[in-house]
């Protein structure tokens, strides 16, 4: 097989984590971090049925970048490893007083990713750890002090795995936000362990009125009204599409233009313009 100056082309799974409040914590915490983040890791890959000790992982003190095997599954590492990970971050703060507690933000990307004399190169690193470092995932821990776990999943996991109706998480669980990020624009979708990811405030222009798509819990969730929620789907090179919504007043006639994925149940439609 030819291949290019580049190298061998792969698409893999890609799961970032990163540990609130490391940098202003002591000595002492900061170490305790440490020690207990890989192990979490590790029961929750166990749980899941995925192999840890397969995985190309850069940790950096609170914060670990993992490339999967080309055979893991994305179902796998949503659900139940997510699921897992949450449970035992529960089990670890328990009886302990709130700064000693440890929360996670957590970013699931499938996308291109190529080895590298250091690493990993291609837009799946870079978008995963844009989406990890995002203001809406950081926001949305923030907001919920009792959550243990805030996840965000890119257009391909999403639409693909859990608007399929391929985890247990049902997809209006989950609220879709805009990512800027240095060089990336994109989508990534939240779920927040424990709470209404829809309720909390993550900043967003017209929050809680439902002005910013899959910001609303009943638009989400495309069921009881017989509704859909039209999202972007965020392409690994951080593009996404926009959505135009408006509300009709005064008898004037209002035009909707719209193109993306629409999710209605466990059916996705695409949407051209």
């Amino acid at each position: 097989m030819s291949v290019g100056a580049m190298g061998r082309f792969d698409r893999r799974l890609l799961l970032a984590v990163d540990a609130r409040g490391y940098g202003s914590a002591d000595t002492a915490r900061q170490r305790d971090i440490q020690t207990v983040l890989p192990r979490l890791l590790a029961d929750a890959a166990e749980a899941a049925g995925l192999d840890r000790d397969s995985w190309v992982r850069q940790a950096a003190g609170d914060s670990e970048f993992a490339v999967l095997p080309a055979d893991s599954g994305e179902q796998a590492l949503v659900e139940p490893f997510m699921r897992r990970l949450d449970a035992g971050l529960r089990a670890y703060n328990r009886d302990r007083v709130p700064a000693a507690r440890l929360a996670l933000r957590a970013a699931v990307h499938f996308g291109p990713a190529s080895e590298a004399p250091n690493g990993f190169v291609g837009p799946g690193p870079v978008e995963v750890s844009r989406v990890l470092e995002s203001d809406p995932l950081r926001r949305a821990l923030a907001a919920a002090p009792d959550a243990t776990l805030a996840v965000a999943l890119t257009a391909p996991i999403f639409t693909e795995v859990v608007a399929q109706g391929y985890t247990n998480f049902r997809p209006e669980e989950f609220r879709e936000v805009v990512v800027e990020k240095k060089e990336y624009r994109g989508r990534a979708w939240l779920w927040v362990s424990g709470c209404d990811v829809h309720t909390l405030d993550l900043g967003e222009p017209g929050a809680g009125a439902g002005a910013v798509a899959g910001s609303d819990s009943d638009s989400a969730s495309g069921s009881g009204s017989g509704s859909a929620a039209v999202s972007g789907s965020a392409s690994n090179s951080g593009s996404s599409s926009d959505s135009a919504a408006a509300g009709a007043g005064g008898g004037d006639s209002v035009t909707n233009h719209l193109h993306g994925t629409v999710i209605n149940g466990n059916v996705v439609f695409g949407i051209s313009k």
